[in-house]
């Protein structure tokens, strides 16, 4: 799965959820943890520079997603990122939505 999708004509990174198959070859380093309207996510680096985000409260594990934007943005631009995948969760899987 490439993990490095740019949306609209802005270029802003979406999210990409799945399973974090890196962690599986190596495990990451989490850089901190952000809690996001009650739930709470864990960020790392991704190899290609992008940021991966865990989450650590979902209900199923290993599921998280990535984006393209690095871990050093502002705090407030990994919050919209979470905001975004959390709005596409189907609340009875707790997986993306299909549509």
């Amino acid at each position: 799965m490439d993990a490095t999708h740019t949306g609209g004509n802005d270029g802003d990174p979406l999210a990409v959820p799945g399973a974090y198959r890196e962690a599986e070859i190596e495990p990451a380093v989490a850089l901190f943890t952000l809690d996001v309207d009650g739930e709470v996510f864990a960020l790392s680096a991704s190899k290609d520079g992008g940021t991966h985000y865990a989450w650590l409260s979902g209900p199923n594990e290993d599921y998280g997603f990535s984006t393209s934007a690095p871990p050093n943005v502002p705090l407030e631009e990994h919050r919209e990122h979470i905001r975004v995948f959390l709005a596409q969760i189907d609340p009875a899987t707790g997986y993306i939505e299909d549509d």
